[in-house]
């Protein structure tokens, strides 16, 4: 809901839902979109009190839908949305904001824009009622791209909803329909829009897109979104389904599940949370991913800005019935489906805590549900078992997940190791030795329990060392001490041992991720990636960038501009994520276009050009640095954001103010993962009827930044 009630007096919204369309070859009618408008403009004016006068409607009946003939709502024709768009533009006043919401057939055509997209390129767009007449247009791409930069321009904050598709096939039947054509409309259209002159419309795409041609990132529905919010029922490949629900009443997936979730849940939402359940919800039933990009941290409904919490999404849950003595019997969680699995270094052991849906503060142990353990992993998710229940509240799609423990073939092993006395770099003066002891054992003591370090035995080849060094601070070593773990941590500080031991579980979980590849998987070879060169480069794009002289060898000065390039060779959609392990052991995520969204999906024969600058972390300490890029495919929905790390070599934020930071998950689990009741335990793998490893593949780039 909205995160501050008397925000939405300024508020305008526009909904088209179009079900019936004039006779026409390609767009059948359909049955849920005017319903979709009907129940978005009920909450609305009902829970969020926007007055009827702030709230347009344009909408198309189907004659064989009874409760919706009944209107008054100008028809969705091309001029009339226009019209609509820019009336609401012209008296929403900078401030205020603005929602937009379409339910109908979304379409592809023969882009009339070669100068922007290349000869053989489409344009995709909403199809208005009237697209079947001889002068039908639709609202292109390049025109909504203008429309909305107006809005943005005039320093409105908008939110677009778009529950249709464009690339789908014909409607299926009673109970289920897809919104939108298998099929590209060849047919000539007028080229006359009566949104703005042509070269209007190209400049404003041109500066979107920062110059980049469209020919490089097909299959892009808008620019990629920097002053508003966009929700779109699906990604370019898939279909944006229609079905009644519960037997009943058919809706578009993406809209009843948006509105079901904002009226079931606690206000406060971000549309990142929101993204999150709606998307569980439509991916139990059909193949559609909901994707979400631009603001995703904007509160639903709201101007302001939250902090994003990144954790597992629950995608499934499986309920067994049970009977105790004495009582009635009931169902509880047995299982449940994460949207995790191989391709993010899951395996077998895991341990995570379950959360409510809409929890914003994960450090509040008190307010776990479930702790679950990973027993199935597949490349993109992983089947987990439910071996304690904290909470009788429910878990549900959209519950939270947030990781405790490794398995035990991931935990890592730490030697305290103590020195003698003496001079020389390796020992300690004799003031520093008395106190050696006492710090070592505080570290012990800080260890104990935890769900991703152990001590390491006198057999066992430690992965880190402790000790202490002539200035009576704590050292971590692996092979040589560490550089840049800063602030230094004095061993007489009473949080320092805690300090000590959060650093190391970050630098597992760097370990760990650095350590994640699936070379034999199928879609190796099917995936190119390479990073060019092109000194001196400023916006706009480049003609051609240019291979490193030794690919083998890529050294690059710091600030200068690279493109990483990747290229999809295989015959189905990859879902790209890109992590960039950096020499500070932060793991961040490349926004591939400036897309917020967890993945890119990459069509067979298409290829990303990503401008890149690399810089060394901290000038005054780095002289020179070591980074990997490391490139993720996956046939399935991925979501990496819960690995991201913040950097090693600035100060711990406390667990009560880390979720503000500018990474939050990396300090959320640098404040949890030490903190587990008790050490995990291996589960029994269990044997999956397919091969997951060959749906994943992961490409890595190592780069030396210099001076």
């Amino acid at each position: 809901m909205a995160d501050k009630p008397d925000q939405t007096l300024n508020f305008y919204a526009l909904l088209i839902g179009i079900d019936y369309y004039l006779p026409n070859r390609l767009y059948k009618s359909l049955k849920g979109a005017v319903r979709d408008i009907n129940l978005v403009a009920s909450y609305l004016s009902e829970t969020l009190k926007i007055p009827s006068e702030r709230i347009f409607k344009l909408t198309s009946p189907n004659p064989e839908v009874a409760e919706t003939i009944a209107t008054k709502d100008p028809e969705p024709t091309y001029a009339n949305i226009v019209a609509k768009f820019d009336a609401i533009t012209e008296i929403a006043q900078p401030g205020e904001q603005v929602y937009i919401h379409y339910s109908g057939h979304g379409g592809r055509t023969t882009t009339i824009y070669p100068e922007l997209k290349g000869d053989d390129q489409l344009d995709e767009g909403i199809v208005p009622i009237d697209v079947g007449n001889e002068s039908g247009r639709y609202l292109r791409d390049v025109e909504l791209a203008t429309l909305l930069k107006r809005m943005t321009d005039k320093g409105l904050i908008v939110t677009l909803v778009l529950d249709s598709c464009h690339s789908g096939e014909a409607t299926r039947g009673d109970d289920v329909a897809i919104r939108g054509t298998g099929e590209t409309d060849t047919a000539p259209r007028d080229s006359e829009s009566l949104v703005a002159e042509r070269q209007e419309l190209i400049e404003n795409w041109q500066a979107l897109t920062d110059g980049i041609p469209a020919s490089i990132t097909p299959g892009q529905w808008l620019p990629q979104p920097r002053d508003y919010v966009l929700l779109a029922a699906c990604r370019p490949s898939e279909y944006a389904y229609e079905y009644a629900v519960s037997g009943k009443e058919r809706h578009g997936a993406l809209t009843y599940w948006m509105i079901d979730t904002l009226t079931s849940s606690p206000s406060g939402l971000t549309y990142k949370t929101l993204h999150d359940r709606v998307s569980a919800k439509i991916q139990s039933k059909f193949p559609q991913m909901p994707m979400l990009v631009g603001e995703s941290d904007r509160f639903v409904f709201g101007v302001e800005r939250g902090s994003l919490q990144y954790a597992i999404n629950v995608l499934e849950v499986i309920e067994a019935e049970v009977t105790e003595a004495d009582s009635e019997p009931k169902k509880v969680v047995k299982h449940v489906r994460l949207n995790a699995g191989m391709a993010n270094g899951l395996s077998p052991g895991y341990r995570f805590a379950i959360y409510a849906f809409g929890t914003t503060d994960f450090t509040q142990k008190n307010k776990q549900l479930a702790i679950v353990e990973i027993a199935k992993v597949g490349a993109s998710d992983a089947w987990a078992d439910v071996i304690e229940v904290l909470r009788e509240d429910k878990i549900d799609q959209g519950s939270q997940a947030v990781m405790l423990s490794a398995p035990v073939d991931l935990v890592r092993g730490v030697r305290l190791f103590k020195k003698e006395v003496g001079e020389k770099d390796n020992e300690l003066p004799q003031v520093i030795k008395d106190k050696e002891d006492d710090a070592l054992s505080a570290v012990e003591e800080a260890l104990a329990g935890n769900g991703w370090l152990k001590l390491a035995d006198a057999q066992q080849k430690e992965d880190y060392l402790v000790a202490v060094n002539q200035l009576g601070e704590y050292e971590i070593c692996v092979g040589t001490p560490i550089e840049n773990l800063l602030p230094a941590l004095k061993i007489e500080h009473s949080e320092a041992p805690q300090q000590v031991v959060q650093r190391l579980v970050h630098l597992a979980k760097y370990q760990a991720i650095q350590e994640l590849s699936n070379q034999f998987s199928e879609l190796t070879n099917q995936l190119e990636v390479e990073l060019l060169t092109q000194p001196n480069w400023r916006p706009p794009m480049p003609k051609k960038p240019q291979s490193f002289t030794d690919p083998t060898n890529l050294v690059v000065k710091s600030g200068e501009s690279t493109f990483l390039r990747i290229k999809n060779i295989s015959s189905q959609v990859l879902n790209i994520t890109v992590l960039n392990l950096q020499a500070n052991w932060e793991v961040s995520r490349l926004k591939i276009r400036n897309q917020e969204s967890s993945f890119y999906p990459l069509n067979p024969n298409d290829v990303i050009l990503e401008a890149l600058n690399f810089e060394l972390p901290n000038t005054e300490r780095y002289n020179q640095a070591r980074e990997m890029l490391k490139v993720f495919a996956t046939i399935g929905k991925n979501d990496f954001r819960w690995l991201e790390l913040p950097s090693l070599d600035e100060e711990i934020a406390s667990k009560a103010g880390f979720y503000r930071d500018e990474s939050p998950l990396g300090k959320l689990l640098a404040a949890v993962g030490a903190d587990v009741d008790e050490p995990p335990f291996r589960s029994r793998p269990a044997v999956p009827i397919f091969d997951p490893s060959q749906e994943w593949t992961t490409k890595e780039i190592q780069i030396s930044i210099v001076r």
